[in-house]
This record gives C-alpha cells, sequence and structure tokens, in this order.
C-alpha cells in the first residue's frame, strides 16, 4: 500500500512543477470533458474487460483538466458494465454520478465530504417496496422497517472507507441502489467499484463537493 501512495504523490508533485512551469499550456480535454458540467473534480472508471478497470483523478485548473493520480486498478461488477443499474443485476452503471457523501467502519480520514462512522445498526435499504428504498438508514438488526433481506448491513470489510456514488437519486423501485465506490477484496462486485484501501484513502481526503464520477466501459 506504500507503493500506493508513493505512486500517487509522485505524481501529484509531478503535475504541480508541470502547471508552475507552463502556465499558458492548454490541456486537451479528456473524454469526459463535455458531461460534467463545472465540476472541478472527476474520478474516472474506465473498463478493462470483464470485471477489470482503472480508477483515476483529475482536477480541473484554469487552464484544463490534469490527471492528479496514476491509473489505479480497480474491480466493478460480475457482469462488467451496464447503461442502466438495474436490481438484481450485478453491473457497474455507466455514466456520470455525483459524489454526495462517505462513510466507513473505520473513522473519518478527512476530507471535504461529509462522513458519517458506520456500525451495526447501519443499513442501506434495498426494499423496492418500502418509502426510504434506496437511502442509509439506522434501526436494529429484526426491528427495522424494510425487508432487511433485500438491504445491506453496512458494517462490513469492504465498507470500511466508501464514498457514495448518486446512482438512481429518484429511488426508482427497480432501478438499482447502494453503488459505492469501496474498499476491494480482490473480488468482483455486485455493480460497485472497488479500489486499494490506501488510495481510497487518498481519494475521500481529496475530494470536495460537487465532485462527480465518470464510468465509461
Amino acid at each position: 500500500m506504500r507503493n500506493v501512495m508513493s505512486v500517487i504523490l509522485s505524481t501529484v508533485v509531478a503535475t504541480v512543477l508541470a502547471l508552475l512551469c507552463a502556465p499558458h499550456a492548454a490541456a486537451q480535454g479528456p473524454w469526459f470533458d463535455g458531461s460534467v458540467g463545472a465540476a472541478t473534480q472527476v474520478v474516472t472508471v474506465n473498463g478493462a474487460g470483464g470485471s477489470q478497470a482503472t480508477v483515476e483523478a483529475w482536477q480541473r485548473s484554469p487552464i484544463g483538466w490534469h490527471r492528479i493520480s496514476p491509473a489505479l486498478p480497480a474491480k466493478v461488477g460480475s457482469a462488467g458494465f451496464a447503461p442502466q443499474s438495474h436490481d438484481g443485476v450485478p453491473a457497474t452503471p455507466t455514466g456520470v454520478y455525483s459524489l454526495d457523501a462517505a462513510f466507513g467502519t473505520a473513522p473519518n480520514p478527512g476530507g471535504g465530504l461529509p462522513y458519517r462512522t458506520v456500525g451495526a445498526d447501519d443499513w442501506w435499504d434495498g426494499d423496492q417496496h418500502s418509502p426510504t428504498y434506496n437511502t442509509h438508514q439506522v434501526c436494529a438488526p429484526g426491528a427495522c422497517a424494510f425487508d432487511e433481506s433485500e438491504s445491506e448491513q453496512l458494517q462490513i470489510p469492504a465498507y470500511r472507507y466508501a464514498v457514495v456514488m448518486g446512482v438512481n437519486k429518484d429511488r426508482v423501485p427497480g432501478d438499482g441502489g447502494a453503488f459505492f465506490l469501496h474498499v476491494t477484496n480482490g473480488e468482483p462486485t455486485e455493480g460497485c467499484v472497488a479500489i486499494d484501501e490506501t488510495a481510497l484513502v487518498w481519494l475521500i481526503r481529496w475530494l470536495q463537493p460537487g465532485a462527480v464520477i465518470a464510468i465509461e466501459a
């Protein structure tokens, strides 16, 4: 994990030096440039075949976009990618989504996003018939108002750190929920994006409100 952090820090330093040495250079727009609105921070996910992908961090400056991380190996859904999310389909949805909040079983590592430390009473409601479908809920196991068998208990190793992806923010029943950028266990996901813990902590500390994640197969 130290090697991952060293590569990230080296990339950030190189980017800063490039900006200082060439303040009038024009940056060519990356593939997501026309689809992220006014966002100044973008986490990209690019498919690499099957459930393999790479994740990169991009920062917008007055002269354009700059990649500030290496291409980090990632795992996505066991069914690869899909243009639309659906409950029960283990595919990662393509498109651009907000990154509004972070959570984890570990303490807040710092950063600009709201962060919640979760425990045994924290859930992500996956019950399509529940009025709180696709939201975070707090209730004791066995006492929740939604179907717990259709929902995710958040006190698991993969959620030591996680960032909520704004997939199905309208909470349309059946259109999927509980999509996160979280810690990898080396296996394909159910549709989330998973990366090394050290890299994810770095991302959480870097992210600010207004950041988005852009996903392409």
